[in-house]
């Protein structure tokens, strides 16, 4: 599935892209007043292949969860059952992700590739009339282990694992866009995530691990010492080759970091959107686009999370967030935010009259 996902990734349509401008150009508004909107309105033609490209909606947000073998190492402060504990919150409807996905109108889809805790009770698979639901937060059981290997001991996943977790992604991908999602979101939940995410950081833009660690849910000064440590010594220890991206996320990822790439091909294959959120989602994205770098295309940087990996990997990928609030709390929150501007500058291709249309003078 891996490879047959990355031989449909394409480059974006350079006539399409070519429309939009033109287009730009007739609406009724001085050329460029718009900003970063006409280029993103421009990329999602050419992602699309049409002028003007399909709104995006219904969005869709896939949250990943997994846990981590690094938190062993005393990486994050907070007991790994919380990992667990949050999915039922997602399902509740009570989480941060909850009310923006709430006021987005977007369905939430919670995705357990690698929880290493039972879940709480009650917490069953929705059923597949639910897909799009914006009013009902669904369950995916698609555990491929109980979290990952402690990755400053030994490889975080096997190859096999990896390349299962990457496959997950693809194939919730493909199940929300079949369901009808003009826009996909990435979401995570796993406690310690941001430790592995700097290291796929580090791995694939190497940037020395002091660049790329942040603080994570908050954490004091000795624990991000020994965080950024734990980063450097896994990095020595695998020597992870960037040019192989599947080593990489087994040698030092997560399986909610392998989905979200997933994920991010299967968009990009299906020719849809995808709006990123925070460290994490930008750290897979580096090995979405290792696999496929005209993935790229398909990405939408939602915000710039404070966590300074997130800006290290969006340079590398040549993308500028949408919106900068100082969030750092992942779930798929900056990503809901931000969606409305996409919306947006796609609508103005829809919606606004050009001057011929309107009777109204040009310069």
């Amino acid at each position: 599935m891996l490879e047959t996902t990355i031989a449909t990734i394409g480059p974006l349509d350079e006539a399409a892209m070519a429309a939009a401008r033109e287009l730009h150009g007739r609406l009724t508004k001085p050329a460029g007043s718009l900003g970063a909107l006409e280029e993103l309105s421009v990329r999602l033609a050419g992602l699309a292949g049409a002028c003007p490209p399909p709104l995006p909606e219904p969005a869709a947000v896939a949250i990943f969860a997994g846990d981590h073998g690094v938190h062993a190492q005393g990486v994050s402060p907070w007991p790994q059952e919380v990992t667990a504990q949050m999915i039922g919150n997602f399902l509740a409807g009570g989480a941060v992700v909850n009310a923006f996905a709430r006021q987005a109108g977007a369905a939430v889809t919670v995705v357990d590739v690698g929880v290493a805790t039972p879940l709480p009770a009650g917490d069953a698979p929705a059923g597949d009339g639910h897909v799009l639901d914006p009013g009902v937060p669904r369950l995916v059981d698609a555990r491929v282990r109980p979290g990952t290997r402690d990755l400053a001991v030994t490889a975080a996943l096997t190859r096999d694992e990896a390349r299962a977790a990457v496959e997950v992604g693809i194939r919730v991908a493909h199940e929300l866009v079949d369901a009808g999602a003009g826009i996909l979101l990435t979401g995570d939940m796993g406690i310690g995530n941001t430790t592995p995410a700097a290291a796929l950081v580090a791995a694939f833009t190497g940037t020395d691990p002091a660049g790329t660690t942040g603080r994570g849910t908050g954490v004091d000064d000795p624990t991000y010492r020994r965080k950024v440590e734990v980063v450097r010594a896994a990095l020595e220890r695998h020597r992870p080759d960037p040019a192989d991206p599947l080593g990489v996320l087994a040698a030092v990822g997560g399986l909610e970091h392998a989905a979200l790439a997933g994920l991010v091909l299967g968009a990009a294959g299906r020719r849809v959107p995808v709006l990123l959120d925070g460290v994490i989602a930008c750290s897979a994205a580096l090995a979405a686009a290792a696999f496929a770098p005209d993935a790229v295309g398909a990405m939408v940087a939602g915000h710039r999370s404070a966590e300074p990996g997130a800006t290290l990997a969006l340079r590398r990928l040549g993308l500028e967030p949408l919106i900068d609030l100082g969030l750092r709390l992942g779930e798929g929150t900056g990503a809901l935010l931000a969606l409305p501007v996409v919306t947006g500058a796609v609508r103005v291709l829809h919606e606004v009259a050009t001057f011929d249309a309107a009777g109204v003078s040009e310069k």
